[in-house]
């Protein structure tokens, strides 16, 4: 595809913008690197700044050992893309407050990246649709996986749930989301993502394939219908999540007692170690969270929890 001309812009209304940048679960138990799911909270907290010159400068504010090397963050790669495709002799100054662990399974590596873009963005004046920012955006999850994929850039931009058609090019589907709760459970160990997917059998059987394939139009239709009894039977995953559990301590236990405590269903946020359920009301979300604290307690792992809902809008611009 030939592409477009340089965009040149004429003036910049502002300099500096804060953004809220929400985690997002990938996947969704059955919709392997196609679905994406947004998350109200936990968000990252980052300030994007107008420089006139053509540069990227990183800054973290956590403490966690990121690269300041742009074209090795996560936050940094995206910014040199859009850079790319624009005129003027501009750069753009990140600072990052992480609040979502990096390898915890919610979506760091792309809040960073989704974060930086729709900041830029704005600055810019809007002047990239939301599927450019996608396009930009993936770069920063091929710094952080190897591979560019776009199931937790999508929701993290568009909001609610999104499906991926296609990546090359570029096909996304918004999905209006039922007005669930959601569960979280970080298990204080790391499991990268490039690790988590180099243990994926490179072959499926066709009965799996079959399962696999009835579970995510099962899953999307009762997303759509707001059908929660079919949702629920959707949840289910038999090619990625019998792999990757095994790098979860107390995933199977976690997962069978929170569906008996009444949750909808659910599974590994993205490449785990965190499980995410669905419930249809708080009190059932909150009873699952006592759930997942009761097992993590038992086993003796540090864990965090969170009980939140689903963001409508994805990464926000913050009026200061």
């Amino acid at each position: 595809m030939e592409l477009e001309k340089k965009k040149s812009i004429s003036s910049f209304a502002e300099k500096q913008v804060t953004v809220h940048a929400p985690g997002t679960v990938a996947n969704l138990v059955c919709g392997f690197d196609v679905l994406g799911m947004c998350l109200e909270e936990p968000y990252d907290v980052m300030q994007v700044r107008l420089l006139d010159e053509k540069k990227i400068t990183i800054i973290s504010k956590d403490g966690y050992q990121l690269p300041s090397d742009p074209a090795l963050n996560t936050a940094g790669a995206p910014l040199i893309e859009m850079l790319d495709e624009i005129e003027n002799n501009i750069g753009f100054e990140v600072t990052i407050q992480k609040n979502i662990k990096p390898g915890s399974g919610i979506g760091s590596s792309a809040a960073s990246a989704a974060g930086a873009v729709v900041g830029a963005n704005y600055l810019l004046g809007n002047i990239f649709s939301k599927e450019d920012l996608v396009r930009f955006a993936m770069f920063g999850e091929k710094v952080a996986s190897g591979v560019k994929h776009a199931d937790n850039i999508a929701p993290c931009i568009y909001g609610s749930i999104t499906l991926i058609r296609s990546i090359f090019p570029l096909d996304i589907i918004s999905i209006p989301a039922p007005d669930f709760y959601v569960t979280l459970v970080h298990p204080q160990i790391e499991v990268r993502t490039s690790d988590a997917r180099q243990i994926l059998r490179k072959e499926v059987q066709l009965k799996d394939a079959i399962k696999q394939w009835g579970n995510i139009a099962g899953l999307v239709a009762g997303l759509l219908q707001k059908d929660l009894a079919l949702v629920g039977r959707s949840l289910e995953d038999v090619i990625i999540e019998p792999v990757r559990s095994i790098l979860i301590p107390g995933f199977d236990e976690v997962k069978s007692k929170c569906k008996s405590a009444g949750a909808l269903g659910g599974g590994i946020s993205g490449s785990g170690p965190s499980i995410f359920m669905l419930s249809a009301d708080k009190a059932t979300a909150q009873h699952v969270e006592n759930v997942m604290k009761e097992v993590f307690e038992k086993i003796g792992i540090s864990y965090h929890t969170y009980v939140t809902t689903i963001s409508k809008t994805g990464v926000q611009i913050i009026k200061e």
